[in-house]
């Protein structure tokens, strides 16, 4: 690793410091705030005792998943109108509330479940970068909790959790390899990454792409090794945020 040194003194291949603060919406089954560096992301689970009617007219057995994502307006710099103003979900937030949707929904059987829908929310307080990252991170925590909830009140028999799930950005910027882009690397990056892995090592999701840049076989497989490295990291601190309930 080389000793390129960042604006806010990380090395390429550091995350920045990562807390999560479980329960912080009382009325959920299962929430966490994630404070990833500057970006914070209320994560929460909420239940529903029934499954969207296509589920019931193609008689699927099991539960369903579904996420949303949202910036709040104090979230940014400058002021991000609320969708329910301009009366549609903006493409980004429609994009990335699938995204978390598919990445949770490869950590959990669902069979297992129940007829049941889990609503995953992810409000944005504070941007600086990775929020889709921290949001899909956080939402696993979410998840886990409610989980545990829902076996404590006997309401599922086992626990439906297959794997952890994290996500992690990774970046080409000025020629170095980084992990964990902030907001100010993130819009100076020629290549931009997100990263979404499972606790067995396994991708379940990747987006990347030039900005006005390529990228080589040796620079993707770079990206990949800072990734994967990043996210291990995380699934850690994701279990000790479990298992502290």
């Amino acid at each position: 690793m080389s000793d390129f040194i960042r604006a806010d003194g990380r090395t390429p291949n550091q995350l920045r410091p990562l807390r999560f603060q479980n329960h912080i919406a009382p009325h959920a089954a299962g929430s966490t705030l994630i404070e990833w560096g500057s970006t914070r992301v209320i994560c929460a689970v909420t239940i529903e005792e029934s499954v969207p009617r296509w589920m019931k007219e193609q008689k699927v057995e099991g539960g369903w998943l579904t996420a949303e994502y949202s910036m709040l307006p104090y979230s940014t710099l400058t002021r991000k109108p609320r969708d329910i103003s301009k009366g549609k979900l903006d493409g980004r937030s429609s994009e990335i509330q699938r995204l978390i949707g598919r990445s949770i929904r490869a950590a959990i059987d669902l069979d297992k479940v129940g007829a049941r829908t889990l609503c995953i929310d992810c409000d944005v307080l504070q941007a600086d970068g990775g929020t889709r990252t921290a949001a899909i991170t956080g939402a696993f925590v979410a998840l886990s909790l409610a989980m545990k909830k829902l076996m404590a009140e006997k309401k599922i028999s086992e626990n439906p959790i297959l794997s952890g799930v994290a996500a992690a950005s990774v970046g080409i910027v000025k020629n170095e390899a980084l992990l964990d882009l902030c907001y100010t690397e993130d819009v100076a990056a020629a290549v931009d990454m997100n990263l979404v892995m499972n606790s067995r090592g396994e991708f379940i999701e990747l987006q990347g792409s030039g900005e006005e840049a390529t990228f080589t076989d040796a620079q993707l497989a770079e990206l990949l090794a800072l990734g994967k490295a990043g996210i291990k990291e995380l699934l850690a601190a994701q279990q000790t945020a479990i298992a502290q309930g």
